[in-house]
């Protein structure tokens, strides 16, 4: 499911960047195929709870992989998200070359295997380090979101277009936001705590994937 999450986000933004349509229309149909692996992983965590009754650490392992697929999926949602912005884009020029989103994406990918490496091994350092380069991603986001702006400000006329690459971006800093939930369940699966790690700007809103 990680390989195919990674895959989502990486085509979506190449779909982006390309303006290949038929390659955004790829991203949205593979959604399903991640959202049915959810299910099937959630069905199989659901049976061993009832069929072995795990204790402790193995029950904890097993609630947070049921946490995990589930922001995992929805990742995969704001890849998707971002390829429907394509379509919704059509033949429309960028406004703008694409240097921040591309960094935004490598980034989210980056932390994205970091942050199930760590939960493999249940290293709580490495996921809390995982936690800290969120920074990142929501440095990026407020930099794309006063560049935008700006451009809107000079030329009202350019609003669509920057909407469209707005809507890229915040798909991004979700899915970092999304990245940063599953450092945290390494944190519950060695002590029971659940702490907060990091809380990116749209936290409190844990939005849908978005587009125009």
């Amino acid at each position: 499911m990680g390989g195919m999450l990674d895959t989502a986000i990486a085509l979506g933004m190449k779909a982006l960047a390309e303006r290949d349509l038929d390659l955004a229309r790829r991203v949205v149909a593979d959604d399903a195929k991640i959202n049915d692996l959810r299910f099937y992983i959630e069905e199989q965590c659901i049976r061993l709870i009832a069929t072995q009754q795990p204790l402790a650490t193995d029950l904890r392992f097993i609630v947070a992989a049921m946490n995990v697929i589930s922001d995992m999926e929805r990742m995969a949602d704001h890849a998707a998200g971002i390829a429907k912005t394509v379509l919704k884009m059509g033949n429309q020029p960028l406004l703008k070359p694409l240097i921040d989103l591309p960094r935004m994406a490598d980034e989210c990918r980056e932390m994205l295997r970091a942050a199930l490496d760590s939960y493999v091994a249940r290293d709580v350092e490495a996921a809390r380090g995982v936690a800290a380069r969120d920074d990142v991603i929501d440095d990026l986001y407020h930099q794309i979101f006063r560049e935008l702006v700006s451009f809107i400000v000079e030329d009202p006329h350019t609003t669509t277009r920057a909407l469209y690459l707005l809507f890229a971006a915040h798909n991004l800093e979700r899915i970092g936001d999304r990245v940063v939930n599953i450092t945290e369940r390494v944190i519950f699966i060695t002590s029971g705590e659940m702490k907060e790690l990091s809380a990116g700007p749209w936290a409190p809103y844990d939005n849908e994937a978005e587009t125009p």
